[in-house]
């Protein structure tokens, strides 16, 4: 498991028709703040302020096929050639990740063949390499520094 210390959360959260909207900065829109949410907008915020990810090169809800199902990625991060490099699986606070939630990103990663898989709740956070050569994937105790 990886330690995560988040960012100090600075969002623009307001009250819209009895549901309390946050500011989406990549997607550049105010969306609906679910549990699920909270975690993926902190967790950009380590990738981007504590990681120093490229913010121009994160994609948000990525839009995938598998088969005739329609799918979306929360988080892609890209190298610089555009290619996944990253896909990230966000799970609310409550939910356990679990080996569901492995098998959903591991689909995911049939169609976009990312070197990093990364599933996190915001309490529990795991990383895992693709080693094709060898056939196998590895967990990492930290996620990768962004030199791509």
């Amino acid at each position: 498991m990886i330690a995560i210390e988040f960012p100090a959360p600075d969002f623009k959260l307001v009250r819209e028709g009895g549901k309390e909207l946050i500011f989406d900065a990549y997607r550049k829109k105010y969306v609906v703040l679910t549990p699920e949410e909270w975690v993926r907008q902190n967790f950009l915020n380590y990738l981007v302020k504590s990681l120093q990810y490229p913010r121009a090169l994160i994609g948000i809800e990525k839009e995938i096929y598998l088969g005739e199902l329609k799918k979306r990625c929360d988080i892609v991060v890209y190298n610089r050639a555009m290619q996944p490099w990253m896909i990230v699986e966000c799970k609310e606070m409550n939910v356990p990740l679990s080996l569901l939630t492995v098998e959903q990103i591991a689909r995911y990663h049939m169609v976009l063949q990312a070197v990093y898989l990364v599933i996190t709740n915001g309490v529990h956070t795991y990383c895992g390499v693709n080693q094709p050569d060898q056939g196998k994937w590895a967990f990492l105790e930290a996620l990768p520094a962004y030199n791509r």
